[in-house]
């Protein structure tokens, strides 16, 4: 098969002919129709000796099932239309036992090892304990889609009841738009967007945002008072750069919620006393559980969620390496999507 292929920091992904992947027992093998070019790839590799050479990334992804192994449970079958969760798990530890996946000690999401390549390629292998199947009317944009949605929509669950709130998003790429539509959807009352990127903010508007703000024009603070009043109940960091949880710590209101759903992948710190003197209560929030992802697919398939505003871009495999690093400057883009059926 043809695939994208990770060699080294500072080197654009590789376009290859690899061997086709086999299913071992428990595991089946999708074709895929799309996949998600997402941020915390091109972050993890700027950095050495982060990812492996020969890795083939891609942990958002939707396609067909083509292929299965031996010792399948569930009702799985060729040609079945899917998105998965993209995890490698033990299934025998106290975060598995609970269903939540993505916290166990052993997982390994898919794209990030050898030994579990990812969908930047024309198939993928992936375990059939976490197959979710697409209903009709779920087109395979939105299935590739899911696993950003799901981390969205984690984040706002993990706020607990913002019914009535008022909401600061830090962010309005992919999980930041995302935790827009799903906060709306949960009741919040208001909910505001800081967002430097002009396309950024009127898709943040699209998906149900209240109110934008340009960070670099206006004071968050000041601006999010000015629209609603007060200080912000809720703020969701969205942007997963350091420095960003101080900012949403000088942002919230008293006895207000942060939910870091940012990735920082270097060292960041800051002083614990603004936090303590307004008794803020800090909230992380990685990946998603096997219900949120069946939860987001019904919202989709019913027309309750419309995530469409987030894709923004589809490109083939070939055209893959120079888009992904084009990504990796200041980019108006959300979603960007790969069609390996493309050329």
């Amino acid at each position: 098969m043809r695939a994208a292929v990770f060699h080294k920091a500072g080197q654009p992904l590789s376009i290859e002919t690899v061997a086709d992947p086999r299913p071992a027992a428990g595991e089946v093998v999708l074709q895929v129709a799309r996949a998600g070019i997402c941020g915390s790839d091109l972050h993890m590799t700027e950095y050495p000796d982060v990812m492996p050479p020969g890795l083939i990334m891609g942990h958002e992804f939707a396609g067909t099932v083509v292929a299965l192994g031996d010792d399948i449970a569930g009702p799985w079958r060729s040609g079945q239309r899917v998105t998965a969760l993209p995890l490698h798990v033990c299934h025998h530890c106290e975060a598995c036992d609970g269903g939540h996946h993505a916290l166990c000690p052993s997982v390994v999401f898919a794209g990030t090892s050898l030994d579990h390549p990812g969908a930047y390629a024309e198939y993928v292998r992936v375990p059939a304990s976490m197959l979710q199947t697409l209903p009709e009317g779920v087109s395979f944009e939105e299935g590739a889609m899911i696993e950003p949605l799901s981390v969205g929509y984690h984040a706002v669950r993990l706020a607990e009841s913002i019914k009535g709130a008022s909401v600061l998003v830090l962010g309005a790429g992919p999980i930041g738009a995302a935790v827009t539509l799903f906060a709306r959807m949960a009741g919040a009352r208001q909910v505001v967007v800081s967002e430097r990127f002009p396309t950024r903010r009127e898709r943040a508007l699209e998906v149900g945002a209240t109110a934008v703000i340009d960070p670099a024009e206006q004071d968050p603070a000041e601006a999010f008072t000015r629209l609603t009043g007060g200080n912000p109940q809720v703020v969701f960091e969205c942007v997963g750069v350091p420095g960003m949880l101080r900012e949403a710590v000088r942002l919230v209101g008293i006895r207000g919620r942060i939910v870091v759903a940012g990735v920082v992948l270097q060292d960041d710190s800051f002083s614990p006393l603004p936090a303590l003197l307004k008794e803020v209560s800090i909230r992380y929030s990685q990946a998603y559980d096997e219900s949120d992802f069946e939860t987001v697919i019904r919202a989709i398939a019913r027309g309750e969620a419309r995530p469409q505003p987030l894709h923004t871009a589809t490109v083939s495999l070939d055209q893959l390496p120079e888009t992904f690093e084009s990504l990796r400057a200041a980019s108006p883009h959300c979603k960007v999507l790969i069609d390996p059926a493309i050329g």
